[in-house]
Protein backbone atom coordinates (compact mmCIF):
# COMPACT_ATOMS: atom_id res chain seq x y z
CA UNK A 1 0.00 0.00 0.00
CA UNK A 2 1.08 3.57 -0.62
CA UNK A 3 -0.06 4.79 2.75
CA UNK A 4 1.48 7.82 4.43
CA UNK A 5 4.99 7.42 3.13
CA UNK A 6 7.69 9.16 5.12
CA UNK A 7 10.92 7.89 6.52
CA UNK A 8 9.97 9.20 9.93
CA UNK A 9 6.53 7.63 10.17
CA UNK A 10 6.31 4.40 8.18
CA UNK A 11 3.30 2.17 8.74
CA UNK A 12 1.18 -0.23 6.75
CA UNK A 13 -2.38 -1.45 7.06
CA UNK A 14 -2.10 -5.15 6.33
CA UNK A 15 -5.70 -5.73 5.28
CA UNK A 16 -7.81 -3.21 3.44
CA UNK A 17 -10.89 -5.11 4.69
CA UNK A 18 -10.08 -3.80 8.17
CA UNK A 19 -11.64 -0.51 7.06
CA UNK A 20 -15.08 -2.03 6.66
CA UNK A 21 -15.44 -2.66 10.38
CA UNK A 22 -14.42 0.72 11.79
CA UNK A 23 -15.47 4.36 11.74
CA UNK A 24 -13.88 6.16 8.81
CA UNK A 25 -13.65 9.90 8.11
CA UNK A 26 -11.67 10.81 5.00
CA UNK A 27 -12.18 14.59 4.97
CA UNK A 28 -11.08 16.86 7.81
CA UNK A 29 -9.22 20.12 8.33
CA UNK A 30 -6.80 21.60 10.86
CA UNK A 31 -5.56 25.10 11.53
CA UNK A 32 -2.91 24.43 8.88
CA UNK A 33 -5.63 25.59 6.48
CA UNK A 34 -9.05 26.86 7.56
CA UNK A 35 -9.87 24.50 10.42
CA UNK A 36 -9.92 25.74 14.01
CA UNK A 37 -8.13 22.84 15.72
CA UNK A 38 -4.46 21.93 15.76
CA UNK A 39 -3.54 18.56 14.23
CA UNK A 40 -2.98 17.18 17.74
CA UNK A 41 -6.36 18.38 19.01
CA UNK A 42 -8.05 17.02 15.90
CA UNK A 43 -6.53 13.60 16.58
CA UNK A 44 -7.71 13.73 20.20
CA UNK A 45 -11.21 14.61 19.05
CA UNK A 46 -11.20 11.80 16.49
CA UNK A 47 -10.20 9.29 19.17
CA UNK A 48 -12.90 10.61 21.51
CA UNK A 49 -15.42 10.07 18.71
CA UNK A 50 -14.04 6.56 18.17
CA UNK A 51 -12.77 7.25 14.65
CA UNK A 52 -10.56 4.38 13.49
CA UNK A 53 -9.30 5.83 10.21
CA UNK A 54 -8.85 9.57 9.61
CA UNK A 55 -7.58 11.58 6.66
CA UNK A 56 -6.38 15.13 7.21
CA UNK A 57 -7.19 16.95 3.98
CA UNK A 58 -6.16 20.57 4.44
CA UNK A 59 -6.51 22.98 1.53
CA UNK A 60 -3.47 22.88 -0.75
CA UNK A 61 -1.07 21.97 2.06
CA UNK A 62 0.37 18.86 3.68
CA UNK A 63 1.66 20.69 6.75
CA UNK A 64 -0.64 19.01 9.28
CA UNK A 65 0.10 15.41 8.35
CA UNK A 66 3.55 14.99 9.88
CA UNK A 67 2.50 16.90 13.00
CA UNK A 68 -0.47 14.59 13.49
CA UNK A 69 1.49 11.41 12.79
CA UNK A 70 4.26 12.41 15.17
CA UNK A 71 1.64 12.99 17.88
CA UNK A 72 0.03 9.62 17.13
CA UNK A 73 3.38 7.87 17.44
CA UNK A 74 4.46 9.70 20.59
CA UNK A 75 1.16 9.23 22.39
CA UNK A 76 0.49 5.75 20.95
CA UNK A 77 -2.92 6.95 19.81
CA UNK A 78 -5.15 4.13 18.46
CA UNK A 79 -5.95 5.63 15.06
CA UNK A 80 -4.77 5.17 11.49
CA UNK A 81 -3.90 8.39 9.69
CA UNK A 82 -4.23 8.55 5.91
CA UNK A 83 -2.28 11.15 3.94
CA UNK A 84 -4.66 13.65 2.38
CA UNK A 85 -5.00 17.02 0.69
CA UNK A 86 -7.88 19.04 -0.76
CA UNK A 87 -6.76 20.65 -4.01
CA UNK A 88 -8.69 23.62 -5.37
CA UNK A 89 -9.31 23.43 -9.12
CA UNK A 90 -11.03 25.57 -11.76
CA UNK A 91 -13.72 24.21 -14.08
CA UNK A 92 -16.12 26.22 -16.25
CA UNK A 93 -15.96 29.19 -13.88
CA UNK A 94 -16.58 27.05 -10.81
CA UNK A 95 -14.18 26.15 -8.00
CA UNK A 96 -14.17 22.37 -7.64
CA UNK A 97 -12.25 20.60 -4.89
CA UNK A 98 -10.38 17.36 -5.51
CA UNK A 99 -9.33 15.33 -2.46
CA UNK A 100 -6.21 13.22 -2.72
CA UNK A 101 -5.89 10.19 -0.43
CA UNK A 102 -3.20 7.70 0.45
CA UNK A 103 -0.29 9.18 -1.51
CA UNK A 104 3.44 9.65 -1.04
CA UNK A 105 3.59 13.09 0.52
CA UNK A 106 7.24 13.47 -0.53
CA UNK A 107 6.50 13.17 -4.25
CA UNK A 108 8.23 16.01 -6.11
CA UNK A 109 5.41 16.67 -8.57
CA UNK A 110 2.85 16.83 -5.80
CA UNK A 111 4.99 19.20 -3.79
CA UNK A 112 5.52 21.40 -6.86
CA UNK A 113 1.79 21.63 -7.52
CA UNK A 114 1.13 22.51 -3.88
CA UNK A 115 3.78 25.25 -4.06
CA UNK A 116 2.10 26.71 -7.14
CA UNK A 117 -1.31 26.50 -5.47
CA UNK A 118 0.01 28.28 -2.39
CA UNK A 119 1.43 31.06 -4.55
CA UNK A 120 -1.92 31.44 -6.30
CA UNK A 121 -3.69 31.43 -2.93
CA UNK A 122 -1.41 34.14 -1.54
CA UNK A 123 -1.83 36.38 -4.57
CA UNK A 124 -5.58 35.96 -4.40
CA UNK A 125 -5.54 36.91 -0.71
CA UNK A 126 -3.54 40.05 -1.46
CA UNK A 127 -6.06 41.09 -4.10
CA UNK A 128 -9.00 40.32 -1.80
CA UNK A 129 -7.33 42.50 0.83
CA UNK A 130 -6.98 45.34 -1.67
CA UNK A 131 -10.66 45.10 -2.62
CA UNK A 132 -11.77 44.95 1.01
CA UNK A 133 -9.68 48.06 1.68
CA UNK A 134 -11.73 49.82 -1.00
CA UNK A 135 -14.84 48.63 0.87
CA UNK A 136 -13.61 50.38 4.01
CA UNK A 137 -11.67 47.58 5.71
CA UNK A 138 -8.01 48.68 5.30
CA UNK A 139 -6.44 46.05 7.57
CA UNK A 140 -8.38 43.03 6.36
CA UNK A 141 -5.40 41.33 4.69
CA UNK A 142 -3.06 41.75 7.66
CA UNK A 143 -5.74 40.60 10.07
CA UNK A 144 -6.58 37.58 7.90
CA UNK A 145 -2.89 36.63 7.72
CA UNK A 146 -2.71 36.79 11.51
CA UNK A 147 -5.81 34.62 11.74
CA UNK A 148 -4.28 32.07 9.37
CA UNK A 149 -1.01 31.96 11.33
CA UNK A 150 1.33 29.52 9.63
CA UNK A 151 -1.55 27.90 7.77
CA UNK A 152 -2.91 28.46 4.28
CA UNK A 153 -4.87 31.68 4.01
CA UNK A 154 -8.41 31.21 2.70
CA UNK A 155 -11.51 33.33 2.22
CA UNK A 156 -12.75 31.86 5.50
CA UNK A 157 -10.04 33.80 7.31
CA UNK A 158 -11.30 37.05 5.78
CA UNK A 159 -14.87 36.08 6.69
CA UNK A 160 -13.78 35.42 10.26
CA UNK A 161 -12.12 38.84 10.48
CA UNK A 162 -15.18 40.66 9.13
CA UNK A 163 -17.41 38.77 11.56
CA UNK A 164 -15.20 39.23 14.62
CA UNK A 165 -14.86 42.95 13.93
CA UNK A 166 -18.62 43.35 13.69
CA UNK A 167 -18.83 44.25 10.01
CA UNK A 168 -21.21 41.34 9.33
CA UNK A 169 -23.57 39.42 11.60
CA UNK A 170 -22.29 35.95 10.60
CA UNK A 171 -19.38 34.51 8.66
CA UNK A 172 -21.82 33.41 5.95
CA UNK A 173 -22.92 37.04 5.61
CA UNK A 174 -19.32 37.93 4.79
CA UNK A 175 -19.50 35.59 1.81
CA UNK A 176 -22.99 36.73 0.86
CA UNK A 177 -22.10 40.42 0.92
CA UNK A 178 -18.40 40.60 0.05
CA UNK A 179 -16.40 37.42 -0.58
CA UNK A 180 -18.75 35.25 -2.61
CA UNK A 181 -19.10 35.14 -6.37
CA UNK A 182 -22.63 36.52 -6.03
CA UNK A 183 -21.81 39.10 -3.38
CA UNK A 184 -24.55 41.71 -2.99
CA UNK A 185 -22.28 44.62 -2.05
CA UNK A 186 -21.57 46.95 -4.96
CA UNK A 187 -17.89 46.98 -3.93
CA UNK A 188 -17.66 43.28 -3.39
CA UNK A 189 -14.28 41.65 -2.85
CA UNK A 190 -14.68 38.45 -4.83
CA UNK A 191 -11.53 37.51 -6.73
CA UNK A 192 -11.56 34.81 -9.38
CA UNK A 193 -9.01 32.15 -8.38
CA UNK A 194 -6.28 30.89 -10.69
CA UNK A 195 -6.27 27.26 -9.61
CA UNK A 196 -4.99 24.27 -11.52
CA UNK A 197 -7.34 22.17 -13.66
CA UNK A 198 -9.13 19.04 -12.49
CA UNK A 199 -6.99 17.01 -14.88
CA UNK A 200 -3.77 18.43 -13.39
CA UNK A 201 -4.89 17.66 -9.84
CA UNK A 202 -5.93 14.10 -10.66
CA UNK A 203 -2.75 13.42 -12.63
CA UNK A 204 -0.45 14.62 -9.84
CA UNK A 205 -2.34 12.67 -7.18
CA UNK A 206 -1.98 9.54 -9.29
CA UNK A 207 1.72 10.18 -9.91
CA UNK A 208 2.11 10.35 -6.12
CA UNK A 209 0.41 6.96 -5.82
CA UNK A 210 -2.88 8.21 -4.43
CA UNK A 211 -6.57 8.15 -5.29
CA UNK A 212 -8.45 11.24 -6.49
CA UNK A 213 -11.95 11.94 -5.16
CA UNK A 214 -14.28 14.81 -6.00
CA UNK A 215 -15.14 16.51 -2.72
CA UNK A 216 -18.80 17.11 -1.79
CA UNK A 217 -20.34 17.19 -5.31
CA UNK A 218 -23.75 17.83 -3.78
CA UNK A 219 -22.63 21.22 -2.44
CA UNK A 220 -21.65 22.89 -5.71
CA UNK A 221 -24.12 25.43 -6.99
CA UNK A 222 -24.88 23.35 -10.06
CA UNK A 223 -28.05 22.17 -11.75
CA UNK A 224 -28.46 18.44 -12.26
CA UNK A 225 -27.43 18.92 -15.90
CA UNK A 226 -24.21 20.73 -14.98
CA UNK A 227 -23.40 18.36 -12.13
CA UNK A 228 -23.59 15.48 -14.59
CA UNK A 229 -21.28 17.36 -16.96
CA UNK A 230 -18.83 17.86 -14.11
CA UNK A 231 -18.88 14.18 -13.16
CA UNK A 232 -18.42 13.14 -16.79
CA UNK A 233 -15.42 15.47 -17.07
CA UNK A 234 -13.99 14.14 -13.82
CA UNK A 235 -14.35 10.60 -15.11
CA UNK A 236 -12.65 11.58 -18.39
CA UNK A 237 -9.77 12.95 -16.31
CA UNK A 238 -9.40 9.48 -14.72
CA UNK A 239 -10.85 10.54 -11.38
CA UNK A 240 -11.37 7.65 -8.98
CA UNK A 241 -14.38 8.45 -6.87
CA UNK A 242 -17.02 10.78 -5.48
CA UNK A 243 -17.53 11.86 -1.89
CA UNK A 244 -21.12 10.67 -1.64
CA UNK A 245 -21.69 10.74 2.12
CA UNK A 246 -21.45 13.84 4.32
CA UNK A 247 -23.13 14.48 7.69
CA UNK A 248 -25.83 16.79 6.33
CA UNK A 249 -27.33 14.78 3.48
CA UNK A 250 -30.81 13.34 3.25
CA UNK A 251 -31.44 9.80 1.98
CA UNK A 252 -32.52 11.06 -1.44
CA UNK A 253 -29.26 12.98 -1.91
CA UNK A 254 -27.23 9.94 -0.90
CA UNK A 255 -29.13 7.79 -3.37
CA UNK A 256 -28.57 10.31 -6.16
CA UNK A 257 -24.83 10.37 -5.50
CA UNK A 258 -24.68 6.57 -5.28
CA UNK A 259 -26.46 6.39 -8.65
CA UNK A 260 -23.76 8.60 -10.18
CA UNK A 261 -21.08 6.27 -8.81
CA UNK A 262 -22.82 3.25 -10.25
CA UNK A 263 -23.54 4.88 -13.60
CA UNK A 264 -19.97 6.06 -14.15
CA UNK A 265 -18.20 3.21 -12.37
CA UNK A 266 -16.70 5.44 -9.69
CA UNK A 267 -15.70 4.54 -6.16
CA UNK A 268 -17.32 6.16 -3.13
CA UNK A 269 -15.80 8.14 -0.30
CA UNK A 270 -17.13 9.49 2.96
CA UNK A 271 -16.07 12.46 5.05
CA UNK A 272 -17.36 15.05 7.47
CA UNK A 273 -15.44 17.99 5.93
CA UNK A 274 -14.82 18.89 9.56
CA UNK A 275 -13.57 22.43 10.24
CA UNK A 276 -14.93 23.43 13.64
CA UNK A 277 -16.66 21.62 16.51
CA UNK A 278 -20.39 21.77 15.91
CA UNK A 279 -23.38 19.47 16.17
CA UNK A 280 -24.17 19.45 12.45
CA UNK A 281 -21.01 18.13 10.83
CA UNK A 282 -18.75 16.71 13.51
CA UNK A 283 -16.16 14.04 12.93
CA UNK A 284 -17.63 10.73 11.85
CA UNK A 285 -21.23 11.96 12.03
CA UNK A 286 -23.63 9.96 9.83
CA UNK A 287 -20.80 8.59 7.70
CA UNK A 288 -22.09 5.23 6.49
CA UNK A 289 -21.67 4.26 2.86
CA UNK A 290 -24.88 2.95 1.27
CA UNK A 291 -25.13 -0.65 0.10
CA UNK A 292 -23.79 -1.14 -3.39
CA UNK A 293 -21.07 1.51 -3.14
CA UNK A 294 -17.47 0.58 -3.91
CA UNK A 295 -15.37 2.12 -1.09
CA UNK A 296 -12.45 4.19 -2.32
CA UNK A 297 -10.12 2.41 0.11
CA UNK A 298 -10.47 -0.81 -1.89
CA UNK A 299 -8.12 0.91 -4.36
CA UNK A 300 -5.41 1.12 -1.74
CA UNK A 301 -3.65 -2.13 -2.48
Amino acid sequence: MALLSTTDFPFVIEKRDDFSHGRIDLHSHTHCSDGSLSPQTLIDRAVNYQIDVLAITDHDTLAGIDIAQRYINEQKVPITLISGVEISTAWQGFEIHIVGHNFDQNNDQLLQLITEQQQAREQRAITIGEKLAQCGFPDAYDDAKKSAGKGSITRAHFAKVLFQQGHVSTMQKAFDQYLGKKGRNTQKAYVKPTWCSIEQAVDVIHVAGGSAVMAHPIRYDLSAKWLRRLIVHFKECAGDGLEIVLPQMNPQQRQIMLNYCLEYDLHASTGSDFHHPNKWSDLGKNLILPDGAKPVWTLWS
